[in-house]
């Protein structure tokens, strides 16, 4: 966060505003408190302007074709990594070395191991369902386990 501010006015009264600075990209103005300041509010459709969210995992610039996974372009993580180190990168903030991918591989392996009542739950989906239907169901059903 910087100690800068932005003015933003509506019929001759200025309310200030934070400005924060992102670890990629543009500054931003903090708006959260613009409609109890101003009882106005902002309009941004297809939020060409505004950023949703403040993430410390994810970047997007979609006119510029941007997106950074931790830093690391997705062509490059999909193209020069494996599934493991793509799911460290996420958890930890960096790609691992060798004996920590060799350990988090480890870790990850014993605690994948499926309940056979699970796994029935699943044969009993057709096999064209969709997969979010599945995934819906499955979800609920993990409450039983």
């Amino acid at each position: 966060m910087t100690d800068k501010t932005a003015t933003l006015g509506i019929e001759g009264t200025n309310h200030n505003f934070p400005v924060l600075e992102g670890s990629v990209g543009p500054e931003v103005v903090d708006i959260r408190k613009f409609y109890g300041e101003t009882g106005a509010f902002t309009y941004d459709p297809g939020f060409t302007s505004t950023a949703s969210c403040q993430s410390a995992i994810t970047y997007i610039d979609g006119e510029k074709g941007i997106l950074l996974h931790r830093g690391y372009p997705i062509d490059q993580l999909a193209e020069n990594s494996t599934f493991m180190e793509v799911s460290y990168l996420l958890l930890h903030g960096e790609l691992p070395k060798k004996n920590e991918l060799d350990e988090f591989t480890y870790t990850i392996s014993r605690h994948t191991m499926l309940h056979e009542q699970l796994a029935t739950f699943y044969r009993g989906f057709r096999r064209d369902a969709h997969p979010m239907a599945i995934m819906c169901g499955v979800v609920g059903a993990l409450s039983a386990f």
